[in-house]
């Protein structure tokens, strides 16, 4: 089960990015939140709208393509 973290800090479209651990991109440690081990990223992505309702989250196009939307 791989682990998940969403960028603290939003993309130039507004989007907080779901990465899953390794990525090839992923945000800078200060701007890193840990959302814990998931089955898959749609579930992490889930998890983020969760903790963080007024932000759009979306997957990282690299790491987590299939939740990438925008």
């Amino acid at each position: 089960m791989p682990q998940f973290l969403v960028n603290r800090q939003a993309q130039p479209n507004g989007d907080h990015e779901v990465h899953t651990l390794p990525c090839p991109y992923p945000p800078a440690p200060e701007n890193r939140i840990d959302l814990g081990w998931h089955t898959t990223c749609h579930e992490a992505v889930a998890a983020a709208k969760r903790a963080f309702p007024g932000n759009r989250i979306n997957g990282c196009y690299y790491c987590s393509n299939a939740c990438h939307t925008t």
